[in-house]
């Protein structure tokens, strides 16, 4: 997750909300990737999850991690909780179950991705190898209780737990027991915007099948391909899904801040302390309803920015996109999530074809097939073919888009190379999860452990 901000900026009339999002266009040359991926630390010895404290614990790897790359902790009521790069080129953060994120560097080649993600699994590996700990590329926790996983101590997480269980059945599962690789991309503006907002929406349950990586939960079995995807299907969902207004032709940053408004709000922050602000969305904080709760409650666009990161649509917006479809997964995966959206994306041809493909998808197919993908994966049937066939088509799309942007390393290789992953799955017609769950009933002798000498970093 993002870290939270402060920006003390009072906010006077809706238009500055409007103008925080549109100022994230960037023309096609300042544009950038922003790759983050999650894992789901362990203690090697029993293959057990790693709590906050202690010698071996969580504070312990963020703090040799901060000797190691002199980095800028991050910290909350006196407690390390983060590492930040000191020019904001990247950050360490905590999920709630102690999952591990880097947020990546915005970078201009997925060259520059895999060489970041190389970097700090090493640096990652370095200190935590001594402690005894690893790390797990899985969407979904795959033998813990939710009681056995540790909590971190952080306090938009303590306002986020007390409030899920009243907005959905699952969303204590989304945040302590979930994994993801997310990519981050620029907009040239407004209608530049909703082109990509718009594919990437009907596309999102394509990324959720192709990584299909989490079949596993408390040491068994779960019958889904993607839980985590299962998960998000109740999840809180009035700041969650698909977002329905985004699939109209006049779609734009107007429309997405109308409905961000009324959304409830998670927390605020003043002089470092969380208020929880889940009784109330940001429409009726900005008409004065804090007041009298919250130590100056004027609405300031730190409160926008923090809000707008609580949201969780499929797509979300900020001032970039986020494509928030994927199961966290092995080293390959965080390679092939920001190419496939990449070679998709940003280029035009691409994004021409990929608009064409998918220009009268409906948002009641698109839901269908999101809530089918968690146990169908690449076999869910849409408009008579399946997804694997659909997906065969949108890797093509993205091939030749990657391969039309002609970024290339020192050995004069362009990005293409980094769909082969992705490119498996369709040639063999199984997911990752499928394959796992394969291995579960034959050699792994319907045991969950191996997976943690198999899937780990």
């Amino acid at each position: 997750m993002a870290r939270d901000t402060t920006d003390f900026q009072p906010i006077e009339k809706l238009d500055e909300l409007v103008t925080y999002l549109s100022a994230g266009s960037k023309p096609r040359d300042k544009w950038r990737i922003g790759t983050e991926h999650e894992k789901f630390p362990f203690y090697t010895d029993g293959n057990a999850p790693v709590p906050y404290g202690g010698d071996r614990g969580i504070r312990a790897l963020l703090e040799g991690m901060q000797r190691t790359l002199g980095w800028d902790p991050i910290m909350d009521s006196g407690r390390i909780i983060g590492l930040v790069e000191p020019t904001g080129q990247g950050a360490i953060s905590l999920e709630p179950g102690g999952q591990f994120e880097l947020s990546g560097a915005p970078l201009e080649t997925i060259h520059q991705t895999c060489r970041e993600g190389n970097a700090h699994l090493a640096q990652v590996r370095e200190i935590a190898e001594p402690l005894g700990i690893r790390f797990l590329g899985l969407g979904g926790s795959p033998k813990w209780t939710l009681a056995e996983t540790p909590r971190m101590p952080k306090s938009r997480y303590e306002i986020m737990t007390r409030y899920m269980p009243k907005v959905g059945t699952k969303g204590l599962d989304m945040m302590y027991r979930t994994c993801t690789i997310q990519v981050n991309l620029d907009f040239s503006s407004e209608a530049d915007m909703r082109r990509k907002m718009q594919v990437s929406l009907k596309l999102q349950p394509l990324s959720t099948a192709l990584f299909a990586n989490s079949p596993f939960t408390d040491g068994k079995p779960n019958g889904l391909q993607s839980w985590r995807g299962d998960i998000w299907r109740d999840t809180d969902n009035q700041r969650s899904g698909l977002l329905p207004f985004c699939f109209s032709p006049e779609f734009g940053f107007a429309d997405y801040v109308e409905w961000a408004l009324d959304v409830p709000m998670y927390f605020v922050i003043r002089d470092g302390v969380y208020y929880d602000m889940t009784h109330m969305t940001f429409r009726q904080f900005m008409d004065g309803a804090a007041r009298n709760e919250v130590p100056d409650g004027l609405a300031t666009m730190g409160d926008w920015a923090n809000h707008l990161s609580t949201l969780f649509p499929d797509v979300r917006l900020k001032r970039f996109l986020e494509m928030r479809g994927a199961d966290g997964g092995p080293w390959r995966r965080i390679c092939a999530l920001p190419a496939f959206w990449v070679g998709l994306l940003y280029d035009d041809e691409a994004l021409d074809e990929a608009e064409a493909m998918t220009h009268d998808w409906t948002y009641d197919e698109v839901n269908a097939m999101r809530n089918s993908v968690p146990v169908e994966g690449i076999a869910t049937v849409f408009r008579n073919r399946t997804l694997r066939e659909v997906g065969r088509e949108a890797l093509a799309i993205s091939r030749a888009g990657l391969k039309r942007r002609n970024r290339t390393n020192r050995d004069g290789f362009d990005e293409t190379h980094f769909l082969s992953t992705l490119d498996e799955v369709v040639a063999r017609g199984t997911t990752s999860a499928e394959e796992m769950l394969n291995a579960y009933h034959t050699r792994w002798g319907g045991s969950i452990e191996p997976v943690f000498m198999e899937y780990a970093y």
